[in-house]
């Protein structure tokens, strides 16, 4: 899903902004698929603050530990919408909303804090045939999620869950499972506010593992966003209570069964925002409309832009990381930047 972000010193960056805002591409523009994989080259600048000017670094229940300003020569890298951890948090699997695949690792500094991406290779999505020159609209990939050695994603406009094996070898690897029956009709989805997050559960939690399914911004008739289990004993539909014109981009479980939700807002008026919202698993089953707490909310005074992608990991101290990621929408006005937190219980 395509959002803006706010420079305050320009009328020119106001309307670009705006055609942002109603899905019309700046700066790059749409990027065609490639015919094999590449490698990435990463260049990262150290984001220090959260909030500019202020050394705070706890916020909530979240403390900050440090984040990259991202970008490569290689015209492909950007449009990040979803990031899948592995290896303990030391590598990762993303999807790009240009039908791409983006693999590669985190290094850290002597301090532990993120340091730079290496090894980023992006390769492009293939079809049953092998074949990757399927158009834009059909390759919108905006969710992933992992499951043993097989990843699923959501893709937008041509609305669908499409399961991939095997994941050791996912820039190669091609679909095993075209569409998984969705527990929502799929024509009440809006072409551009799909399925934005899909999170696989704890396998030891009621859910036993399912697929679970979230739209960005696309209400059922009492208002409330389409939601479901797509598989496992609760399959079933669900519905999330949005407000404050916030949407869901992304979201995963955490160790304890609750699913975390990243969200985002932008206006003209008043620039981007994002937040984090914890959702009480236990409340996931067919039927149910669920809210949750807000942990973390941020707006553009904050080092965050476009927020479109989150993972959870557990450290090697037991305690629980949560990964950012922003999506720039191959925008001059927009960046690629990666924040890391500490869940504070």
């Amino acid at each position: 899903m395509r959002a803006g972000r706010v420079r305050s010193d320009s009328s020119r960056c106001g309307r670009l902004l705006a055609a942002a805002l109603i899905g019309i591409s700046v700066g790059w523009g749409d990027v065609g698929a490639a015919s094999e994989i590449v490698a990435a080259p990463i260049n990262a600048t150290s984001i220090a603050t959260f909030r500019p000017g202020s050394t705070d670094t706890r916020f909530g229940s979240l403390e900050f530990l440090g984040g990259l300003e991202l970008s490569s020569s290689e015209r492909l890298f950007g449009a990040w919408s979803s990031i899948r951890l592995t290896d303990g948090g030391t590598k990762f699997i993303g999807v790009l909303d240009t039908g791409h695949w983006l693999t590669g690792s985190i290094s850290r500094g002597a301090d532990g804090r993120l340091a730079g991406l290496d090894d980023v290779t992006i390769a492009p999505m293939l079809d049953a045939a092998g074949r990757s020159s399927a158009p834009k609209r059909t390759v919108d990939a905006e969710s992933l999620a992992l499951r043993g050695d097989e990843a699923f994603v959501g893709f937008e406009q041509i609305h669908r869950v499409t399961g991939y094996s095997p994941l050791s070898t996912i820039e190669t690897s091609r679909p095993f499972r075209f569409a998984l029956p969705l527990p929502f009709p799929v024509g009440r989805l809006r072409s551009n506010g799909g399925i934005e997050t899909l999170a696989a559960a704890p396998q030891d939690g009621p859910l036993k593992g399912g697929l679970v399914a979230i739209a960005e911004k696309s209400l059922d008739s009492d208002g409330n966003l389409f939601a479901g289990i797509l598989d496992g004993p609760l399959k079933g539909g669900f519905r999330i209570v949005p407000y404050d014109g916030f949407d869901v981009t992304d979201g995963d479980f955490l160790p304890d069964g609750d699913l975390l939700l990243l969200e985002r807002r932008f206006t003209i008026a008043t620039g981007v925002a994002m937040r984090l919202r914890r959702i009480d698993g236990s409340g996931l089953k067919p039927g149910a409309v669920v809210d949750g707490e807000v942990i973390l909310e941020a707006n553009g005074s904050s080092q965050i832009d476009n927020m479109e992608g989150l993972d959870t990991f557990v450290a090697a101290d037991g305690s629980t990381h949560v990964i950012l990621v922003s999506d720039d929408n191959h925008s001059i006005l927009q960046r690629t930047v990666m924040l890391e937190f500490r869940l504070v219980e």
